[in-house]
């Protein structure tokens, strides 16, 4: 059974500053590969929401997209709710602040 993905308004908002960030400091080539393996993990969710660790948080999921960017969601009904990225480079009591 494939989900639905929602990007919560908080997921978007850092993915993009992401892509933002990415731009200034990066090539092209690697803001690509950056949203390629974004969304190829996002697939990955989409065909087992259960595939990826849980969190110290009830029914929260994370991925690690980069080294620096966590992909925290949840399953709710037939739903994949993207709900944040998060800089690991932050500190990391700042990782649920959004949820």
């Amino acid at each position: 059974m494939d989900y639905r993905i929602v990007w919560l308004p908080d997921a978007e908002r850092r993915f993009d500053a992401t892509i933002e960030y990415l731009k200034q400091q990066w090539s092209d080539k690697e803001v690509k590969s950056f949203i390629d393996y974004t969304n190829h993990v996002i697939r990955l969710i989409q065909s087992n929401p259960t595939m990826f660790k849980k969190s110290t948080r009830r029914r929260i999921r994370e991925v690690l997209i980069t080294e620096h960017n966590l992909l925290l969601y949840r399953t709710v009904g037939d739903e994949i709710q993207l709900i944040t990225f998060f800089d690991n480079r932050q500190n990391p009591r700042k990782k649920y602040r959004s949820i």
